[in-house]
């Protein structure tokens, strides 16, 4: 099994004002930019990580 097979969508379903700095650089490192927008990311512990640090601000589907 490759690093290849294993994807996760990721989008930004919440506004970022408000936020927390740290928050928000957190969202620009996953690649989203505004609301609604969704990137298709490698399932690592990295992004898992990331994704968990912004769980109330995103939603993520394997």
């Amino acid at each position: 099994m490759t690093s290849n097979d294993k994807k996760i969508k990721v989008t930004l379903i919440k506004s970022l004002i408000g936020t927390k700095q740290s928050h928000r650089a957190t969202v620009r490192g996953l690649g989203l930019r505004g609301i609604n927008s969704s990137v298709e990311l490698e399932d690592t512990p990295s992004v898992r990580g990331m994704i968990n640090n912004i769980y109330y601000l995103v939603k993520s589907e394997a």
